[in-house]
């Protein structure tokens, strides 16, 4: 069989005629012969062409060949050449020296040009089998290198694992397997006083409660843990957004109406309050309640009675309110679109939900369990966060709260395709350096501009806030700190222009 392509054999003899008499013995057989009459110039070309295979006599003129073969031996670049000893002595010690000196082989002189090409084949393909073994042992050395690596990683992962555990046994597997609080899971000081707030009110089960804080804080969740954790939790729970009720439905929708009270009712129907019966029902958004409707809940709160529309008899009901909402409503009692007789009824215990700015310390511990949720829904297993991707969350400030943050990590493993999760997979939106702390002067120069009217002032700052960011109101949102949706209820209940104003 003939050897592969381009194999170079150097032949080192003082005699000419052994020189020629080998060149052509294995040039027909494909070898690339390159010759040295001498040690030193055996020296010189194996340096410089890299033979695979050296044929070498041991008597030359200039150098011994046994000392050529040990210098071969000491130089990186020529070390794993096999050389086989050209040689006439055939006494033990002469074979055994040859050997120590570093050669793999020898043929004895005068020698058959068959016996060469043999020898040669044979530790060629010995030679070109122990390079790929030290390849396959070099890249299972890298290969064991990288699953150690991934090992160390899983143990580290599966040690944060353990340790977000921990934190998640504030709350009991029961409670949260029940209410599925993802937004009250953690362990910061912000999360443990909701908590105890709600625990407090279990004995309290006819108190109404307004819950406040930013959107996406978890005030349903909140609202839920409250009637599970109360003697009410066998009776319904109603969630009912006041800003998604049509204002024409508004009273139906809340009370009832009877047969024939308006067009198109064809039979008696239970309102919210009556379906709440028992239970709890709870009014998110209560503070983008129309005027109107707010009179007539403050006196279904006053004498736990309803009136179907259409009807001029009252029902009893047992129903504890529950209400939300992310508005100031301070601010809008003063600007006159919110009740105060009302904002008293369903302040009697107040809940205020923490955003996620003020407990970063359980955004770990949430990305855990949204990781979770999502692995189990999509058939994977959950994989780690990175430590960039970890330090990438622990500096966004998450303007919507809990639920953006589960939102950014169901994008982050749908991104990653189930891999370790790498800040790129993330897709935080960059967020606009917030504007340099005003001077004092500046500070009252502004303040004495705006008018003392809360909701005039309020239009005020919007408006510039969408001028200085060019009719954006994500960006607006951001300076002002506030949520966009804020704006846009504005926007709706103002009639601000969004668009920039013209320059003159």
């Amino acid at each position: 069989m003939s050897p592969s392509c381009s194999a170079k054999i150097l032949v080192v003899d003082d005699a000419p005629q052994n020189l020629a008499l080998l060149t052509a013995a294995l040039e027909p057989q494909g070898y690339e012969v390159l010759a040295a009459s001498g040690g030193k110039a055996a020296l010189k070309v194996a340096e410089r062409a890299a033979p695979d295979l050296i044929l070498l006599d041991i008597l030359l003129p200039d150098l011994n060949g046994l000392e050529v073969c040990r210098r071969l031996k000491q130089t990186a670049t020529t070390r794993e050449i096999p050389v086989i000893f050209l040689t006439a002595r055939t006494e033990v010690a002469s074979v055994v020296e040859g050997f120590s000196a570093g050669g793999v082989d020898y043929v004895v002189k005068p020698f058959q040009t068959e016996e060469v090409i043999s020898r040669v084949a044979t530790h060629m393909r010995l030679n070109r089998l122990a390079r790929e073994l030290r390849e396959k042992n070099q890249a299972l050395e890298v290969r064991t290198a990288e699953l150690t690596q991934e090992i160390r990683r899983r143990h580290e992962a599966e040690q944060a694992r353990e340790r977000a555990d921990e934190q998640l046994a504030v709350l009991s597997g029961l409670e949260a397997e029940r209410w599925n609080l993802a937004g009250l899971i953690g362990g910061s000081r912000h999360i443990r006083r909701v908590i105890e707030e709600i625990r407090r009110l279990q004995a309290f089960d006819r108190t109404s409660v307004l819950i406040t804080g930013e959107s996406g804080t978890g005030k349903e969740l909140v609202a839920r843990a409250i009637h599970f954790d109360s003697r009410r939790s066998q009776g319904p729970f109603i969630p009912v957004n006041c800003v998604a009720i049509p204002g024409e439905l508004a009273e139906s929708l809340l009370f009832g109406h009877v047969k024939g009270a308006f067009t198109g009712a064809v039979s008696d129907r239970k309102g919210y309050f009556e379906l709440a019966d028992g239970g709890t029902l709870f009014l998110d958004e209560i503070g983008d309640m129309p005027a109107s409707l707010q009179v007539k809940l403050l006196r279904v709160l006053e004498d736990g009675c309803v009136t179907p529309v259409g009807s001029t008899q009252s029902r009893k009901v047992d129903v504890r309110i529950v209400a939300a909402t992310n508005a100031d409503l301070d601010a809008r009692i003063g600007a006159g679109t919110f009740r105060q007789d009302l904002f008293f009824r369903l302040a009697r215990y107040r809940v205020n939900t923490p955003t996620l700015r003020e407990r970063p310390e359980d955004i770990p511990v949430l990305a855990l369990h949204f990781l979770r949720l999502f692995a189990a829904e999509m058939g994977l297993r959950p994989p780690p966060l990175t430590p960039p991707a970890q330090d990438a969350l622990q500096h966004y400030d998450f303007p919507g709260n809990v639920r953006e943050l589960k939102n950014i990590i169901e994008r982050a493993l749908i991104e990653s395709g189930g891999d370790a999760i790498r800040p790129e997979h993330l897709g935080l939106p960059v967020v606009r350096e917030r504007p340099a702390t005003a001077t004092r002067a500046t500070r009252q120069a502004a303040a004495e501009s705006l008018p003392l009217n809360l909701a005039a002032a309020e239009d005020l700052l919007i408006q510039r806030a969408l001028q200085e960011t060019g009719g954006n109101i994500a960006d607006a949102a951001r300076l002002l700190g506030v949520h966009r949706t804020r704006i846009y209820r504005k926007l709706a209940q103002e009639e601000i222009d969004p668009a920039p104003a013209s320059k003159v």
